[in-house]
């Protein structure tokens, strides 16, 4: 397998250097050069598999031969051991052909963990096999700093630095992150939003003599070891309901584009997937663009669903390259366009690309907790904020004759505040978080200033003797 940037500008990699790569050198994402495919009989004889091996083979068409599918399986089954779900991606019935798919049964309570479990044990198989040790950076509206900073506290391989807007997730989501005291963690409170965070990262990314000297890689969704590693459950999802021989569609909560976008991969390699539908909250610019061609920046507003408090969707770059036939002249100038003007301009013809099979939704937040108090009374379900928006645009949009999965995307007792406040109950976190409140905390505010963060991310490096 070989990895292309959708900006056309830097060297084509193959899986293992695009892993360590994170971000293109040329500010673009890295994609595979060519699809993998899976057929219908290969589909049917995957039925029978357990997620660890259903997870190896998927993520081995995306690493090709560099990495054995006996090592792959060991490293599934390592990464998802530690679950406190033996079906690790339970689905959940909530009314006729509506499903709640659990994401959230990993150590830090999440979706993210799906993913940063095997990157975690794929950076480590790489890196010992290689003699290298890197310097990982990287942003989080709210769960991906903890999922990484727990994928790879302790590591002798590499340090890692995690941004996250300075009072802008919740007491849980932050405490998870800055209560891990291993040494080779470094957490800052950006004084801004996520995108902040998000530009920090990708300015380190573009300070050349910065990045070779730290060897800079990323675990943010701009890492296309991410994407591959969330294909898995989509496609577990498919097969429970009757893929191949049955269609089925998924609601996905959406911040930064990379969840749904594991999802477009399962379908584009073969899975029949029939709809996929964005969630947002009231920082709605997917769903303004879904629905009315509007992908304008207007600022990020706070809200009960942090995680969606975006309004850089950084993987709609990748979508992009696609939807442009693979244009990178085009998509890198679109992208800079972007950035320049705080509005993306998408001709007609590929904007009615986009909508063919991408739908969205908005909620407000008294929006969002109407639906987690009503499936709470009517299914006995208890949705945190994002699956709750999930869940409604679900709604919205399913076809009763097809299959309609939300993904759940963060366990409620991440969110207590919005569940009380919804239901009048305080969700009590799992036995092995339940003295998260006590734990001592360390972590650094700064401004967000690229100096200073970079010199936050030497003295790391530093002592760790690096």
């Amino acid at each position: 397998m070989r990895y292309v940037s959708t900006r056309g500008q830097a060297p084509i990699l193959n899986f293992s250097n695009t892993l360590l790569a994170g971000l293109a050198q040329d500010g673009g994402l890295y994609i595979p050069e060519t699809w993998p495919q899976i057929s219908a009989d290969d589909l049917r004889k995957m039925r029978g598999l357990s997620y660890p091996e259903l997870a190896a083979k998927i993520v081995h068409l995306f690493t090709g031969n560099e990495i054995p599918e006996a090592v792959l399986l060991d490293l599934c089954q390592k990464s998802y051991a530690g679950f406190n779900h033996k079906a690790i991606v339970p689905l959940i019935q909530l009314d006729h052909n509506l499903f709640v798919q659990e994401l959230f049964h990993g150590p830090t309570l999440a979706f993210k963990d799906m993913a940063m479990q095997l990157l975690g044990h794929l950076f480590d198989y790489v890196l010992s096999q290689r003699g290298e040790k890197i310097t990982i950076v990287g942003a989080t509206s709210g769960d991906t700093g903890s999922a990484a900073i727990e994928a790879f506290k302790g590591s002798s391989n590499l340090t890692v630095t995690i941004l996250h807007p300075y009072g802008r997730t919740s007491e849980v989501q932050r405490r998870q992150m800055t209560t891990v005291l291993e040494p080779n963690i470094n957490n800052i409170a950006v004084e801004g939003s996520f995108d902040d965070c998000q530009d920090l990262v990708k300015a380190m990314f573009a300070d050349a003599p910065f990045r070779d000297a730290v060897q800079l890689s990323a675990v943010n969704s701009i890492n296309w070891g991410r994407i591959a590693a969330q294909v898995p459950y989509y496609i577990y999802a498919a097969l429970l309901l009757g893929a191949p021989d049955r269609e089925v569609s998924f609601t996905v909560p959406t911040g930064n584009f990379g969840n749904i976008l594991a999802a477009w991969t399962a379908r584009k390699i073969g899975v029949p997937i029939n709809l996929l539908c964005v969630g947002s909250n009231h920082n709605d610019i997917l769903t303004r663009f879904l629905l009315n061609n509007d992908m304008s920046i207007q600022g990020v507003r706070p809200s009960l669903s942090p995680s969606m408090d975006i309004q850089i969707s950084s993987n709609f770059e990748r979508l992009l390259f696609e939807l442009l036939d693979r244009d990178a002249d085009q998509c890198r100038q679109t992208m800079q366009d972007f950035r320049q003007n705080k509005k993306m301009d998408i001709p007609a013809n590929i904007w009615n690309k986009a909508t063919e099979n991408f739908k969205g939704m908005a909620l407000s937040d008294q929006e969002t907790e109407k639906v987690i108090q009503q499936y709470y009374k009517e299914s006995a379900y208890l949705a945190d904020p994002h699956t709750a928006i999930g869940i409604a645009t679900a709604q919205k949009y399913r076809n009763k004759d097809i299959p309609m999965v939300t993904v759940a995307t963060a366990h409620p007792a991440k969110f207590p505040d919005a569940i009380k406040q919804a239901t009048g109950i305080t969700p009590a976190l799992p036995l092995t978080l339940s003295d998260l409140y006590d734990r001592k905390e360390s972590y650094q505010v700064l401004p967000a200033n690229l100096k200073k963060i970079e010199d936050s991310v030497r003295a790391t490096i530093r002592k760790n003797n690096f």
